[in-house]
């Protein structure tokens, strides 16, 4: 009898036969869904209480419920604070008093209103912080990078575009946090070449260090370049960073392993084989932008570095056949080359890049405008291991040499094809590629139903698509593509006039849509809009500007089942203010675009734009900028959120729509 009242007591109560330790393993698997999550906390108190304790990360929406979040996760590791924009000294100093002896990383990189005050408090309380983002911090000033320096334990700092902090503040974090592995100064156009010099020579341990666009020259590398552990070094947009500053340079950096001296103006390559002369681990170098011509002559400052390089970005730079031909073959190594937009690469340069380079994984030749087939016909012979290719705009290249990509390089998971000529054969060809995740065909007017049809057979793992303008697309290939790819993140089909309710009811299907573009589709409805919102729980980005038959009744759909929603277009639809108004039950929204909506009032607005607390930015009409009142807008400004006022034509809509829907008139 004991024994069957065991039984029954088991089979009633089935969770108390789980361990935690087992019930952990089963979070880790559900918490990459919120939604999940949230119901898995709610099964029984039991559950509720086990997943406070297992959770480490917090991404709170609202730092007015910070006290009872972290009362409850008492265990947080990892505090990104990003979606608030207003975070207090108080606020702060909730975090220091219920979690600083877990907390280890907090990110404040798009907050405001905390003081120096307010950084002392957590840095004293959490003694075991070891990384905290400030960028965009444009008022934090010295006095609070002293404040920062409080904390001893300190690994990762991020300062990006702290723009009135100094040498001085630099110097007290340097001699503060003498653990630091990885710092970021980019645009703290304050610090010049004392600051980063004191953190050089404190900071010994410092693996990564972030000093574009900083007003520094090459004084102060000779004791960056000291250091033991440097792997990482980013000097972009450094102008006074030039030839005659590191000639003398002598010490090596055997270390360093990424070097990007992109938009340095005035580096050229006397300079750059100095800075490479001592760097015989290098295996990125990033030159985009380069005032230099990448001759044969500058193909031989890479010498040094030849043998480990694995990749090199040259975009925007003038890039001469010998200089292409030089780089393929002192540097075998190359896993990743980019040329984007250097108009000067020829068939005949690439061809001689690529002969040599069997390894290549990765390359980039967007908007190389004198390419044809040639040159790619002989890309996909020499590199069979390519898993990426980016391609917009090489109009030149003929439609048998996207068949040949497609039968060589069965290993590609990202394409680019915008605005080139391949057709359905092409897309059948690439349909072999079982790996492709990432499908970029926006303005590839030759494809049609038939060609995305392969695709959907044979890319099951498909993630994003891209058919922008590509008009010859319907309900059908969207189908095609709903049914076969239903692991389906991402899908741009804004301007394909054909497309119906049909497509939107196909691709509700895929459960993991994420972003749906869906501007200028005339005949989308809000039936069509219904389906995504119900079935695709995981929506956060929506624009369905220019579908003038979207109105209240999808937002009221959007408002009850898309609690996911992070941004949204409305602009030129149907939508009034009962619509708009509707929005503030998603509490995660941050971005709204409703420019020329004629159905809109300012009191419609104003009452939105109070009820949506946690907006970021706001794009309206010029016109309602004098109709809102001031006071409103200083209020949303003080809570973090940016207003952008559009002065469009408000008249002949519908004409200008169908004008866009022509690609006569958009191509030109």
């Amino acid at each position: 009898m004991k024994k069957a009242k065991q039984i029954q007591h088991m089979i009633s109560k089935p969770f108390d036969l789980l361990s935690e330790e087992l019930v952990f393993i089963i979070l880790d698997l559900v918490a990459q869904n919120p939604s999940d999550l949230k119901s898995f906390s709610l099964t029984c108190k039991w559950f509720y209480q086990v997943e406070a304790r297992h959770r480490r990360s917090l991404k709170p929406l609202r730092a007015e419920y910070l006290p009872r979040i972290l009362t409850r996760y008492r265990n947080t590791a990892d505090l990104d604070l990003s979606f608030c924009p207003r975070v207090t000294d108080y606020a702060l100093s909730v975090v220091g008093c219920l979690s600083g002896p877990t907390l280890r990383s907090v990110d404040l990189s798009r907050s405001f209103s905390f003081s120096a005050a307010g950084l002392l408090r957590l840095a004293v309380k959490c003694v075991s912080l070891v990384e905290i983002d400030l960028s965009n911090a444009t008022e934090m000033r010295d006095a609070a990078a002293a404040v920062v320096a409080e904390a001893k334990s300190l690994e990762r700092l991020k300062l990006g575009r702290c723009k009135k902090l100094t040498d001085m503040g630099i110097g007290c974090i340097a001699v503060g946090c003498r653990k630091l592995k990885r710092v970021s100064l980019k645009w703290c156009v304050g610090v010049g070449d004392l600051g980063v010099g004191l953190l050089a020579v404190k900071c010994k341990d410092i693996r990564s260090l972030d000093l574009s666009y900083l007003p520094i020259t090459g004084k102060c590398l000779h004791d960056v370049l000291k250091l033991q552990h440097l792997e990482e070094l980013l000097l972009q947009g450094c102008f006074g960073v030039d030839d005659d500053s590191l000639k003398s340079l002598t010490h090596h950096c055997n270390s360093l392993k990424n070097l990007d001296a992109s938009s340095c103006q005035n580096l050229t390559q006397r300079g750059l084989t100095s800075l490479l002369s001592g760097a015989g681990c290098l295996e990125r170098l990033d030159l985009a932008h380069s005032s230099s011509v990448i001759s044969l002559d500058f193909a031989s400052s890479l010498n040094k570095v030849s043998s480990a390089l694995q990749s090199i970005r040259l975009d925007g730079c003038a890039v001469t056949c010998d200089g292409l031909k030089a780089i393929g073959t002192l540097c075998i190594s190359l896993r990743e080359v980019s040329l984007s937009k250097c108009v000067t690469v020829t068939d005949e340069g690439l061809s001689c890049l690529v002969m040599k380079l069997k390894d290549l994984r990765k390359l980039d030749i967007t908007c190389c405008r004198k390419l044809t087939g040639v040159s790619i016909t002989q890309v996909a012979s020499s590199c069979p291991l390519l898993v990426s290719l980016k391609m917009e705009s090489c109009s030149l290249v003929s439609r048998d040499a996207f068949w040949l990509i497609g039968h060589k390089c069965r290993l590609l998971e990202e394409l680019d094809f915008t605005d080139n000529e391949i057709d359905d054969e092409g897309l059948k060809s690439i349909s072999s590629c079982r790996s492709l995740s990432s499908l970029k065909l926006g303005i590839c007017l030759n494809i049609t139903d038939r060609g995305l049809s392969y695709i959907g057979m044979g890319c099951s793992n498909l993630r994003e698509l891209d058919l922008y303008r590509s008009v010859g697309i319907t309900d059908v290939g969207i189908s095609s593509i709903a049914q076969g790819c239903c692991h389906l993140e991402t899908i741009n089909i804004s301007y394909c006039k054909d497309i119906t309710d049909k497509s939107l009811v196909s691709l509700s299907k895929c459960s993991m849509l994420q972003t749906f573009e869906s501007r200028g589709c005339p005949h989308i409805t809000c039936q069509g809009l219904a389906a995504i919102a119900v079935r695709c729980k995981r929506l956060s980005k929506l624009d369905l500007k220019k579908c003038p038959f979207i109105n209240d009744s999808g937002l009221l759909t959007l408002a009850h089942f898309s609690q996911g929603l992070k941004q949204i277009s409305v602009s030129e639809t149907g939508v009034t203010d009962v619509g708009l108004v509707s929005l503030a039950n998603i509490g995660c929204l941050q971005n709204i675009a409703a420019v020329n909506t004629r159905g809109l009032s300012p009191s419609g607005v104003a009452a939105a734009l109070v009820g949506c607390g946690g907006l970021r930015k706001v794009k309206l009409h010029a016109s309602l900028r004098s109709l809102l009142p001031s006071s409103l807008i200083n209020h949303m400004e003080a809570r973090g959120c940016s207003f952008l006022w559009k002065d469009y034509n408000n008249h002949n809509n519908s004409n200008t729509l169908q004008a866009e829907l022509d690609p006569k008139y958009w191509k030109v």
